[in-house]
């Protein structure tokens, strides 16, 4: 009985390292004697050679990449704090294993390829161009020639994403040749650093106050249009209510004319006798004085009223 336990227990340890398994989340090398021997990219049971080869595992998802926040100069000579991330994933993992062979390796060759390409394609931009997410016509589809043409125009804005994209294109030049697949690249995040930062928030408050300005200014503009309107109506009622007023005057006055006239015309030595007794209580007064003549016209009625 002895005797057959050591070989099943030798039986069972060839087995144990005869067979692994890959899961639907992985992918696997197989290496005998540190060299690559084969690649296993489906789930399920596996055989290899005990104790010779050996297996390598790696992530089949998407992974992640991100990085350190650099300060990177614009065109115009802003600066600012440019954080940015990837997505990647093992395409290859033959080629993976030979060329960096772990996913820590992986991500610093990607931190050399990404960096570069992000700072340099940042510091040929504007700051306008980094920060708009498409170009000024919304235009969502740009070639590399179209870029490269539109890039040199200092009037036109690419836009941030069309930056990307051109940032992921040139990348993904480099990534294949480490078994790569570099899904695309993002900006995460975009600020001041901080000796710029007070600066731009004071240019931000003068442009404000600029546009407040402005449209205190056409208010003011507004208001002196209305106020115009207004007086130019007011002097315009106030003309055909002076000239109705005049109008109504002078048919009164005339009406008064007819009436005195024939008032003179039934009587006219009564008229004249009752006219200059209204003259009296309009010019002669409590303390007023009036010196006449006896011969007076204006004195002849009163002569006639102290007999």
């Amino acid at each position: 009985m002895k005797k057959l336990i050591i070989p099943l227990i030798i039986l069972l340890v060839i087995a144990a390292n005869s067979f692994f398994i890959v899961n639907e989340a992985t992918q696997a090398i197989v290496t005998q004697f540190g060299k690559p021997v084969g690649d296993v990219r489906h789930a399920g049971l596996h055989f290899k050679i005990p104790f010779v080869q050996k297996v390598h595992t790696f992530s089949n998802r998407i992974l992640n990449w991100d990085a350190d926040p650099n300060q990177i100069p614009t065109s115009d000579k802003k600066y600012i704090w440019v954080d940015t991330t990837a997505r990647w994933r093992i395409a290859d993992p033959l080629l993976f294993f030979t060329s960096v062979a772990t996913e820590q390796n992986a991500q610093s060759r990607l931190d050399d390829i990404i960096d570069s390409v992000a700072r340099d394609q940042i510091s040929a931009h504007r700051l306008v161009d980094v920060v708009r997410s498409v170009d000024y016509a919304g235009n969502l589809s740009i070639s590399s020639d179209e870029f490269d043409e539109k890039k040199e125009d200092e009037g036109h804005s690419i836009g941030r994403d069309k930056i990307m994209d051109y940032v992921l294109e040139k990348a993904r030049e480099d990534t294949p040749e480490y078994g790569i697949d570099l899904i695309d690249v993002k900006i995460k995040r975009i600020n001041y650093v901080d000796q710029v930062r007070q600066r731009v928030f004071e240019r931000m408050i003068s442009e404000r106050q600029k546009v407040a300005a402005e449209y205190r200014s056409e208010g003011e503009g507004e208001k002196a249009d209305i106020l115009g309107q207004m007086r130019k109506e007011l002097k315009s009622i106030e003309s055909e209510a002076y000239q109705k007023a005049i109008q109504l005057k002078g048919a009164a006055d005339a009406k008064a004319a007819a009436i005195y006239a024939e008032a003179y015309n039934q009587d006219p030595a009564f008229y004249n006798y009752v006219r200059t007794l209204e003259s009296y209580g309009t010019t002669i007064g409590e303390n007023n004085r009036v010196i006449l003549s006896t011969d007076s016209e204006y004195y002849k009625l009163l002569k006639q009223i102290d007999n």
